[in-house]
């Protein structure tokens, strides 16, 4: 299975996503993640600490691919519409993470009109970085983008500072010695669930 995370905005959690789902898929066979972003952030958690799955940069990739049952590609924001043409074309499913305030739903709408004059349609939408109750952004959100009949995972992904710890200490959330921690990797193992059975 090949998963594209891929986002016209920054700071919506692209890497972060592509990290965890990348642990999910790795309990399910053999993963690489593929760092295509210029700004390298995947390969920088990679460094910093001890990931259980491999990272390399997108240059040394489409040999190696064949060699794993699953591989995850975190892409540079704002791709172009040809970027968008090869990452659909080559994937299983794309993985658009949006958080739910009006800037990144605005790119989200780019993102969207984008994918609809290219034809793909093998996409979902993740929310992310959730801000916590009593807050209800994350369900009206949700709510809204089922309402115009959009494909978007149930779960979402909680926003926790446990998130931030893991990317400084180069491991995965559930790592992470905070009350909460666990909570997060449970969302990403409910999405990894979702696309696995969506697949």
């Amino acid at each position: 299975m090949i998963i594209t995370i891929a986002s016209f905005k920054g700071g919506v959690g692209k890497t972060t996503s592509a990290i965890h789902l990348a642990a999910f898929l790795q309990s399910q066979g053999e993963t690489l993640l593929i760092d295509a972003d210029p700004n390298r952030s995947a390969t920088g958690w990679a460094q910093r600490g001890d990931l259980p799955f491999e990272v390399i940069d997108e240059w040394r990739s489409p040999r190696r691919m064949r060699n794993f049952d699953h591989v995850v590609i975190d892409t540079q924001a704002r791709p172009v519409q040809r970027d968008l043409e090869l990452l659909t074309d080559g994937c299983d499913l794309l993985i658009l993470p949006t958080t739910p305030d009006v800037l990144a739903l605005d790119a989200l709408v780019l993102t969207l009109e984008c994918l609809q004059a290219i034809g793909a349609n093998r996409y979902r939408i993740l929310l992310n970085i959730i801000p916590p109750k009593p807050s209800r952004e994350g369900e009206t959100v949700k709510q809204m983008l089922k309402a115009a009949e959009l494909p978007v995972f149930e779960t979402g992904v909680r926003r926790l500072a446990a998130f931030q710890k893991a990317a400084r200490a180069g491991g995965l959330v559930y790592a992470i010695k905070e009350a909460r921690a666990a909570e997060g990797w449970q969302d990403y193992v409910q999405v990894g669930q979702e696309m696995l059975a969506g697949a």
